[in-house]
């Protein structure tokens, strides 16, 4: 099986040079075509995204916009529809993970941007989402308008299937021109969605742009950096360091580097009614893309005094994986991802020999693991892959303490508690760096015009326009009414 990926408006018909990935998993084999333009291609093709934008983009209302991509949505979520079919059988070869988890991943993330949760995204952000369309006015006097960047350069990740929807929706709400660079390890699902997006208005077919080069090749890197007003970048934090060091002073650079994310399950949720509940959320956002995004957790502190023990916990967590296992298998693992798993397990059943409250958990295949600790003596990132650690506590505070150092680091929490303590956790959690809280099951399911990073996805990427009170009422003494 062959698929295209990317996608490039008509820049002439110079031949464009092309590259083969090749994906496969359970014998099957899909060999993916990307293409690589030379720099004086890429030059083409921002200068006629930038003026295509111009011209019929920013001339759309956001509503007009919103409409479009609702229509687009609409059918990614028919599964009768050939670019879904398509998504459903290439992906899980590409990425490796289990058909029904990407199935329903994909169902549940085009939800995030039909026309209702768009609409909440933009007022999120905006307030007014007239903004984007015509000055309006303020209260403290005098009118604004938001406005786009002309052109948006985005580098993405391919650790989450169709992830650039993010950053390239965002892209087109707030009427820019999108270069979107994909990642060699899931080149295909942004250059299906503009290929459909165009199906839908035809007149954005040069609006927009899906791009190939291997991660660090400085040549491309500098010339398509050196003609954005905006860079959205995803990946390692020592790959953004390196990609920010191609931009250009003025060039604005909006950096999504790896985060830890945790849970969080209080004693008031540990009967023997509730704690399975919790077990099978908790293990659930353990199994949701094998542990690759930001948001995914690496722990769970469970807190201490319950019916149900931290320890008796763990082994919920564990049975509920193991059932798991069954529904969603784990995606087959590197030979890296192998060694990382066996010595990160072997370190910890050592760790048993010195403290005798500890248990490893897993089964004989190696699916997955479950650590308990009755302490924690260092926060830190498990191996990925269904690995986690379930962490007693008796007090919140205990917890923050722990998580304090990794500040800079710290992102999703997710949340068993009884209302009264979700508040006060939440005000704790945020000061002490955590940027999202959630209830469990939900961790890897971001709400529409949520806070990526604790970052406003639109307001980031528009400057405003002011026209101050001053000026307005200086401007009546002109008006031809006036004589």
């Amino acid at each position: 099986m062959r698929e295209y990926a990317g996608y490039i408006p008509h820049i002439g018909d110079e031949p464009i040079e092309t590259r083969v990935l090749t994906f496969e998993k359970n014998g099957e084999r899909v060999e993916v075509e990307v293409p690589l333009l030379t720099v004086e291609q890429l030059n083409k093709v921002i200068e006629k995204v930038k003026q295509a934008s111009a011209q019929f983009l920013k001339s759309l209302s956001v509503t007009e916009i919103i409409n479009l991509l609702d229509r687009v949505m609409e059918q990614l979520l028919d599964r009768r529809h050939p670019y879904r079919q398509k998504a459903e059988q290439v992906l899980p070869i590409v990425t490796g993970y289990d058909e029904e988890m990407v199935r329903l991943g994909l169902t549940s993330y085009f939800k995030t941007f039909r026309k209702p949760q768009l609409q909440r995204f933009l007022v999120e952000d905006l307030e007014n989402p007239l903004l984007l369309d015509d000055f309006q006015p303020r209260p403290k006097g005098g009118l604004s308008k938001a406005v786009g960047p002309d052109v948006i350069v985005h580098v993405w990740a391919g650790n989450v299937p169709a992830l650039p929807l993010w950053s390239l929706i965002s892209g087109l709400l707030v009427k820019s021109g999108n270069i979107g660079k994909v990642s060699s390890v899931e080149p295909l699902f942004a250059g299906w969605f503009a290929r459909l997006l165009v199906e839908v208005e035809p007149k954005l077919a040069d609006c927009l742009a899906v791009v190939w080069w291997k991660g660090g090749d400085v040549e491309r890197e500098r010339a398509v950096f050196g003609q954005a007003d905006v860079v959205v970048g995803y990946g390692s934090n020592a790959s953004l360091e390196e990609m920010q060091r191609r931009l250009p002073v003025t060039t604005r650079f909006l950096p999504f580097g790896h985060k830890l994310s945790f849970g969080i399950v209080s004693r008031s949720c540990l009967d023997a009614r509730k704690a399975w509940h919790v077990a099978h959320q908790a293990a659930f956002d353990i199994v949701r893309y094998d542990q690759q995004g930001c948001y995914s957790p690496h722990l769970f502190y469970v807190q201490t005094g319950g019916i149900v023990s931290p320890k008796e916990f763990a082994r919920y967590v564990a049975h509920e994986l193991n059932c798991f296992v069954k529904r969603f298998p784990r995606r087959p693992l590197s030979l890296e991802e192998m060694a990382a798993q066996a010595s990160w397990r072997q370190r910890e059943e050592l760790d048993v020999l010195v403290n005798k409250e500890k248990e490893v958990l897993g089964n004989e295949a190696g699916d997955w693991t479950v650590v308990y600790e009755p302490e924690r003596r260092e926060f830190a990132a498990s191996c990925l892959n269904r690995v986690v650690k379930i962490v007693a506590f008796d007090d919140i505070s205990q917890i923050i303490s722990e998580i304090a150092p990794y500040r800079a680091f710290l992102q999703t929490v997710g949340v068993a508690a009884s209302p009264k303590e979700l508040f006060e956790w939440a005000e704790w959690l945020g000061k002490a760096g955590a940027t999202r809280v959630t209830a469990l099951g939900h961790m890897t399911s971001p709400e529409a015009g949520w806070h990526h990073d604790g970052r406003f996805n639109l307001r980031d990427l528009v400057q405003m326009v002011d026209i101050e009170s001053a000026a307005e009422a200086y401007a009546e003494q002109f008006a031809p009414y006036v004589d």
